[in-house]
């Protein structure tokens, strides 16, 4: 096993963790940008195979990260369902809304994805062949409690307050559209993996705001059910956990679940990690955003002192979200070498 982010997954400790960034093809750079004008708009982007392979493959040619994630959004899932999905310039996605148990049996079957997600998995396929034999690729999903929030709310919000009305309102009815997203996920992985995919991440990215026995019921018990079933249909696949803002919550979430590696936000420290989180496992993490657009020296420094925390066991270096469209790309740079030398 030669990819150095498989031999992470797999539990190995290295004397240089390998790196990639959350959003790393994207709005930052400026070759990013030119190809989605070229594609029109963002969801064209997204569903245009050659197009969406080259801006997975650009941040991999400037930067020669350690793995390339596939060009998507966690958005398609509820839009293959049946949902309608549509950006706003400067805003972001909006999606018609469920706020209720007839609009849960109204979605899709879970096995309906495939005819609407199926340039995914071409792009995938086109990866597959296109990147450097030291690259892994990574395909990726929302996890269902973040996907709900978007669903029920029909778009970002601050406390995913339309998502938790719901499941107060009628658990049952909210239960169900969890467990149908859960399925379409499964489905979709697998599909992802069977095209090309070496490694599968799942971002919960509002799992912050579940707590006790909603955080088990809605963030840990979908996770292990998607995990287990993709280590069923393909055994060995490694699968990159991310409840971000769990917390405490990030201690044990690997052995409840099955992943192999949990992603950490930079809301918590390195050298708590390495000696909670990382005992069981690989980590991966955790740079702020933030210096990729302030840069110098704290950047350097950071990145070292995250790099030395983690050193004693299995880990991905990555930010602690994703890179932010003000980002300059020489900080990317200077990140890479500061963590290749630390």
């Amino acid at each position: 096993m030669t990819k150095v982010l498989l031999r992470a997954l797999a539990g190995e400790a290295l004397p240089t963790p390998p790196i990639w960034m959350m959003r790393q093809a994207g709005r930052y750079l400026p070759e990013y940008r030119a190809t989605r004008a070229k594609a029109g708009d963002f969801l064209s982007l997204c569903y245009n195979p050659e197009l969406a392979a080259e801006v997975t493959l650009q941040p991999i040619r400037r930067f020669g990260f350690d793995a390339a994630i596939l060009f998507a959004d966690i958005l398609l899932v509820p839009q293959a369902l049946g949902a309608d999905l549509w950006f706003v310039t400067g805003e972001g996605p909006r999606l018609s809304t469920i706020t209720d148990a007839k609009g849960v049996a109204a979605l899709k079957p879970a096995e309906d994805i495939h005819e609407k997600l199926s340039p995914i998995y071409e792009t995938l396929r086109i990866l597959s062949g296109e990147l450097p034999k030291e690259t892994a690729l990574i395909g990726f999903a929302g996890a269902p409690w973040t996907v709900a929030t978007y669903m029920v709310a029909g778009r970002g919000t601050p406390d995913q307050g339309p998502a938790h009305a719901f499941k107060t309102a009628d658990r049952a009815a909210f239960s169900a559209l969890i467990d149908r997203i859960t399925e379409a996920t499964i489905l979709y992985l697998s599909a992802q993996i069977e095209a090309g995919a070496e490694v599968v991440k799942l971002f919960d990215s509002w799992a912050g705001s579940l707590k006790g026995e909603d955080f088990d019921d809605f963030a840990l018990q979908p996770a292990r059910r998607i995990i287990a079933a993709l280590k069923e249909r393909h055994p060995g696949i490694p699968v990159i956990a991310f409840p971000r803002q769990a917390g405490e919550r990030y201690i044990g979430f690997a052995e409840a679940t099955g992943a192999d590696c949990v992603a950490l936000d930079n809301s918590v420290s390195a050298e708590w990690a390495a000696s909670k989180v990382q005992v069981s496992g690989c980590v991966q993490g955790n740079l702020d955003p933030r210096h990729m657009v302030t840069g110098g020296e704290e950047l350097v420094s950071e990145a070292q002192r995250i790099t030395r925390a983690l050193r004693g066991g299995p880990h991905i270096f990555n930010l602690g979200h994703g890179i932010t469209p003000d980002a300059d790309p020489d900080n990317v740079a200077r990140m890479i070498e500061a963590v290749r030398t630390a």
